[in-house]
């Protein structure tokens, strides 16, 4: 095949003539090296090259040749417990390839490792027809995830030939008869990371992913299949949040891509996922975890394909029908890769320099989420969660990512400095966060969780809006202007917020909530404002009301075991009979 020659290099871009032999989007070898790209921008024979590698030493007469392919990802067996860099080059093996460790040019190694054999279950039989995306077999990836071997997309036959056995990822297990001739199957596929899987159907998201984490789960859930964003300034809790729900949330594989972030914050989740025990499984948490480390210091055009290999091999084990969810942490550091890229290019910029097409790149990604009916005959289904951060510069949301993801997801996790000052963790701002899933996923939880799910989640939003009212009059004129009933409102907002929206993510039992738990910590706070109004409506004072010692029993509801729940029922017992003795005594309590 013709070479091109580089003809000038700006950074990580590379122009190159002679090109005419080559597509958008092909993969390149640049240099001597062999340092990989990817063709972004063609004009007449000259092809515009990012470069995911350091590109110091290369300069133009050096060669570029063309490899006909777009940047592919590798999926099979050996993904899960991987780390991985932004183009799929697995971490440790580059280590080892180039004896350092730091990243080093032309280093080149295969994504999946080719000599680890698998134990490979035929669940196929000869004589079967198969099409995209049915099950041929399955291989015991780790100790809680059942690996699928599907069909490639475009073959359609009959098995010739299948066997169980010990495999490596490139040794055929199955021969498929095909219109087109013998077709050989093997443990792994390729797929183009900048184009969605296909799949049969998309369903509408009803089922909450459930997280664990009380403010989200009971104001603001997101759906299995749903896209969410949560921006916020530095030191706001963007990276616990989502932490917390790789780490909680009701998903089968988590894929987590740390996208331009510190190094320190992937360095947190390798240390931290392989010692957490799965509560589900009671494995370690990396056994259904992939990597994705593109961290600020690597090279600034792999981080932006990072978030395309994340969703394409979440995109995988859907198609396997599992529910994956998806971390990009975060994509302004994603869109900061993209912005520099374009100005490269002498693209025309738009909002704050980012290129006109920053809202239809984000579309791309987020909306390669949902809950779909995968390929294949058993019409399984599978869901792909996006929960993306976002870091506005100086924590201003009206900044064009932030905007732009708004305009995509359906859930706004609006994180507050203001918060996170006042030690009030998750910070998440009740008063601007909003979940368009509400409806949908309001009437799961009435039927599967509490009958008065919806109805106590309106009542105390409702509370904590009249709150930030009320405020507002206390700063003015005082809170002794305020009648006793509001004053009331405001005491029972504030059990709210620091008793059920505050949580420690470092608590061995507060750090997660289930549904159940919540329910009962939510009716006992308005248990309480409930009974202290019949109190004052029977002339007991409020003070005494308010220094009942059963208060403090219902702000550490919280710090109860799951296993032990039930004792929140004998807290909302003894409140009642406390209220009716208050009641009973003319409002004079004991000493």
């Amino acid at each position: 095949m013709k070479n091109g020659t580089i003809v000038k290099v700006s950074g990580p871009l590379v122009v190159a003539k002679d090109m005419d032999n080559a597509n958008i989007f092909d993969v390149v070898k640049v240099g001597e090296k062999g340092l990989i790209g990817e063709i972004i921008e063609m004009r007449g024979d000259k092809a515009s090259i990012q470069v995911y590698e350091e590109t110091s030493g290369i300069g133009p007469g050096d060669p570029v040749i063309t490899t006909g392919e777009p940047l592919s990802i590798e999926l099979g067996p050996g993904l899960i417990e991987a780390m991985f860099d932004g183009i799929q080059r697995p971490l440790n093996a580059l280590q080892e390839a180039a004896n350092s460790h730091f990243l080093k040019k032309g280093v080149a190694v295969k994504s999946l490792d080719r000599t680890r054999v698998w134990e490979f279950n035929a669940t196929a039989k000869v004589g079967d027809e198969v099409e995209a995306g049915d099950i041929i077999g399955t291989v015991q990836e780790t100790a809680v995830v059942l690996h699928k071997i599907m069909v490639p997309y475009g073959v359609k036959g009959k098995i010739k030939e299948i066997k169980s056995g010990n495999f490596t990822i490139v040794e055929t297990v199955c021969i498929v008869e095909t219109e087109k001739g013998d077709k050989e199957l093997t443990l792994m596929q390729k797929w183009p990371a900048r184009k969605g899987r296909p799949y049969a159907s998309k369903l509408k998201p009803i089922e909450p992913m459930i997280t664990g984490q009380r403010v989200i789960d009971t104001f603001f859930p997101v759906a299995k299949g749903g896209a969410a964003a949560v921006p916020g300034p530095f030191g706001a809790g963007k990276t616990v949040v989502q932490h917390q729900i790789a780490k909680w949330g009701d998903t089968e594989i988590v894929v987590y891509v740390g996208c331009g972030e510190r190094g320190n914050e992937m360095t947190d989740v390798l240390n931290e996922f392989p010692e957490l025990k799965d509560p589900k499984t009671g494995e370690s948490l990396m056994k259904r975890t992939v990597l994705i480390a593109n961290t600020s210091n690597m090279p600034v055009a792999a981080r932006e394909a990072c978030i395309y290999t994340g969703i394409t091999i979440a995109e995988y084990f859907r198609d396997m029908g599992y529910s994956v969810s998806i971390m990009a942490d975060s994509t302004s550091r994603w869109a900061e890769a993209l912005r520099e890229m374009s100005g490269r290019l002498e693209e025309m910029p738009g909002d704050e320099g980012y290129p006109a097409y920053l809202g239809s790149r984000l579309a791309d990604y987020y909306e390669r989420a949902g809950k779909v009916v995968c390929l294949g005959k058993d019409g399984r289904q599978g869901a792909v969660t996006a929960i993306g951060a976002v870091s506005p510069p100086g924590g201003d949301l009206s900044e064009p990512v932030t905007q732009s993801t708004l305009r995509i997801v359906k859930v706004f996790w609006g994180l507050d400095a203001q918060l996170a000052y006042k030690r009030h963790f998750p910070s998440i701002n009740w008063l601007s966060s909003y979940s368009l899933y509400l409806d949908s996923i309001g009437q799961w939880m009435d039927d599967e969780v509490a009958s008065d799910w919806s109805q106590l989640r309106i009542e105390a939003m409702t509370l904590l809006q009249e709150e930030a009212s009320l405020d507002e009059i206390v700063r003015l004129v005082g809170i002794d202007a305020l009648s006793e009933k509001d004053r009331l409102k405001l005491e029972v907002a504030k059990s709210l917020r620091e008793d059920y929206l505050q949580q420690n993510a470092f608590h061995e039992i507060d750090t997660y909530a289930s549904l159940g738990k919540q329910h009962k910590m939510l009716k006992l706070i308005l248990l309480f404002r409930k009974e202290a109004e019949r109190a004052l409506e029977a002339g007991v004072y409020l003070n005494n009301i308010l220094n009942l010692p059963m208060r403090d029993k219902i702000a550490r509801s919280k710090y109860i075991a799951e296993d032990n729940i039930d004792t929140i029922n004998n807290i909302a017992e003894e409140l009642v009979v406390e209220i009716n003795r208050l009641i009973s005594e003319g409002g004079v309590l004991d000493a």
